[in-house]
C-alpha cells in the first residue's frame, strides 16, 4: 500500500490552528484545576482562609461567586475558542488581545512582588500556577499567526456566504 503526501484542500484546517484549538482547551482546563487546587486542596486553602475571615456561610458564598465568575469567563473563553477554531478571524484577534491582556496581569503581579510570599517552594508554586496557562495560551497565540494559520484564516474570510437579505 503505498501512501500520498496530503495536499491541504481549500478551506481545510491546519494542523497548527488544530494544536492551538488543543493548546486552548488545556489552557481552560489548567485553569479549572488551578483555581480548585488554591480554594480546597493546597495548604493553606482559600476556602480556609476565607472561612476564618468571614465564616462558613461567607465564605460558601465566596467561593459559589468565583465559581461562578470562573465558569462564565471560562465558557466566553470557550466560545472564542471554538469560532477561532472555525476559521473566524475576529475570534482569533480577540484571543489574541486577551492572551495580551492576561500577560500583563501576570507581568504586573510579578512586578508588584506578589509572589514573594514565602520559601522557595510557595514562590515556584505561586509562578508556576499563574504562568502555566498563560503559556499555554501564548504558544496558541502564536500557532495562530503562523503563515499557514494566516491563510486559512484569510482562505475562511473569502469563502463565507454574503449575508441573504
Amino acid at each position: 500500500m503505498t501512501t500520498t503526501p496530503e495536499t491541504p484542500r481549500q478551506g481545510a484546517r491546519p494542523k497548527v490552528v488544530e494544536t492551538a484549538f488543543l493548546l486552548l482547551l488545556a489552557a481552560v482546563a489548567v485553569d479549572a484545576v488551578v483555581w480548585t487546587l488554591d480554594t480546597f486542596a493546597v495548604s493553606p486553602s482559600g476556602f480556609d482562609e476565607m472561612r476564618d475571615e468571614m465564616g462558613e456561610s461567607g465564605a460558601i458564598r465566596q467561593v459559589a461567586m468565583s465559581a461562578g465568575f470562573l465558569i462564565l469567563t471560562s465558557g466566553l473563553f470557550l466560545f472564542f475558542v471554538f469560532q477561532m477554531r472555525q476559521g473566524r478571524n475576529w475570534a482569533r484577534n480577540t484571543l489574541a488581545a486577551v492572551a495580551a491582556l492576561v500577560a500583563l496581569f501576570v507581568i504586573n503581579s510579578m512586578n508588584m512582588n506578589e509572589f514573594d510570599k514565602g520559601g522557595t517552594a510557595d514562590v515556584i508554586y505561586d509562578v508556576f500556577i499563574s504562568v502555566s496557562p498563560v503559556l499555554l495560551v501564548a504558544g496558541a497565540v502564536l500557532l495562530m499567526f503562523l503563515p499557514t494559520a494566516n491563510a486559512y484564516f484569510s482562505t475562511m474570510k473569502r469563502t463565507a456566504q454574503p449575508a441573504v437579505r
